[in-house]
């Protein structure tokens, strides 16, 4: 089939490629427009359109694509590819393929529908996570399932490290999918509403960590918001960005956040409102990432102090 893809992030590279590969045609690929990222604002190209360019296919970047339906329609596709592509799709695009439009997402639906759905897997603390293709209909997530698979976690992963694992997976499934429909042998099958649950985006100030929860709930929230927006604390010597960590067996402290181990032998180790968490791996201000022996061979933090 000819397929028009819509995709942004490096998540959806592994599935473009798995189609590029295929028996399916990409006749072009529309991502989202460069953006000003870095400290210097640089413009930067998203990794799909690297990949695109790349391997010499045809490109669109579109402010507003429902603006620009006959341009794709000139691409005369037989269907439509997206993931996490970033805009919402009204009618006039959902209608112009004959098969429509299916979606690669990364979640078990109809579970966390919309942004975010690994991070806050995560954050709940799912041990089995997995990928949906879905029809894209005009609700968020809400079409017939094609196909569903799911995989489990070691319980150490972040969400970076999880996307690539799903992304690795939803390559396999999309083109499962895709020869399906074109065999007219595709199934879709209704998700249950009953069961459905939403999730949203995270902003920068959602990275906060606080400890009044179990060891095991500060960890998953951790490796959740990592690498984006990025766990923080704020300490004596400023703001600290927690990369890593991992509930300990330990005693001593008062309140929830104080820190109870800061030795450059023996690590960081930090109160919750149930349990103790270590922080391995930790950036200071103006620093890289290290882990918090190193850290606290150079920098001090007083055991006794809350982090705030």
């Amino acid at each position: 089939m000819r397929v028009i893809f819509l995709g942004t992030p490096a998540f959806a590279v592994g599935v473009l490629d798995k189609i590029v590969h295929s028996s399916h045609e990409v006749v072009c690929v529309v991502t989202q427009p460069d953006r000003e990222s870095g400290r210097g604002k640089r413009m930067s190209a998203c990794p799909v359109r690297v990949y695109a360019e790349e391997h010499g296919l045809i490109t669109r970047q579109y402010e507003k694509i429902n603006l620009c339906v006959d341009d794709l329609r000139a691409f005369n596709a037989d269907i439509m590819v997206t993931c996490a592509y970033g805009q919402i799709l009204r009618q006039q695009m959902l209608d112009l393929c004959p098969h429509g439009i299916i979606n690669v997402h990364a979640s078990l639906l109809p579970a966390y529908r919309g942004s975010s759905p690994v991070e806050w897997a995560l954050i709940n603390g799912e041990k089995t996570v997995g990928v949906t293709i879905m029809q894209t209909e005009l609700g968020v997530d809400t079409g017939a399932m094609v196909l569903q698979r799911a995989i489990e976690l070691d319980g150490t992963e972040n969400s970076a490290e999880t996307l690539e694992k799903l992304s690795a997976l939803g390559s396999e499934l999309i083109v499962e999918a895709l020869d399906l429909i074109e065999k007219g042998e595709a199934t879709f099958t209704p998700q249950d509403e009953s069961k459905a649950t939403k999730c949203r985006m995270f902003v920068k100030e959602d990275g906060k960590l606080t400890f009044d929860k179990s060891s095991e709930e500060v960890n998953n929230f951790i490796r959740g918001i990592n690498p984006r927006p990025g766990a923080f604390v704020f300490s004596e010597q400023g703001r600290i960005k927690v990369l890593r960590a991992t509930p300990v067996e330990y005693h001593g402290g008062r309140a929830a956040g104080e820190i109870v181990e800061a030795d450059p032998k023996k690590g960081l180790i930090v109160r919750c409102g149930q349990g103790y968490i270590k922080l391995l791996q930790i950036q200071g201000e103006n620093a890289r990432p290290m882990n918090s022996e190193d850290y606290l061979r150079g920098k001090k933090l007083t055991v006794g102090k809350k982090f705030e």
